[in-house]
């Protein structure tokens, strides 16, 4: 019985030891893309609003964020039309972003 419960607690122990890494796309680095990407975006009559106190409002189309990292080809069109963003309040934003790469 004892044998057992000490093989046992050795293997809960164990596993994350043999555990595999995974890539998430949360990461502090932000995203990384290694090859070709290619993005289309169209917004149309689109509205944001931000109100209260540290709040952000954005309308974005295409849009890569983070601490980007890019190796291969990049093609991002995107086109907005009527799109409003507002902010209303103490420490707010508002933004209208159309094929953006990087940022917060």
């Amino acid at each position: 019985m004892r044998l057992m419960t000490l093989w046992v607690a050795s293997v809960i122990i164990s596993v994350p030891a043999f555990a595999q890494p995974v890539q998430r796309s949360s990461a502090a680095q932000g995203v990384q893309i290694q090859g070709n990407a290619e993005l289309k975006a169209d917004q149309k009559s689109v509205t944001a609003v931000a109100v209260g106190e540290g709040n952000t409002a954005a309308n974005a189309a295409a849009a890569i964020k983070g601490g980007t990292q890019i190796q291969g080809n990049t093609k991002i069109k995107a086109t907005q039309k009527n799109a409003t963003a507002v902010a209303v309040g103490k420490n707010n934003a508002a933004a209208n972003e159309a094929g953006v790469i990087g940022g917060k």
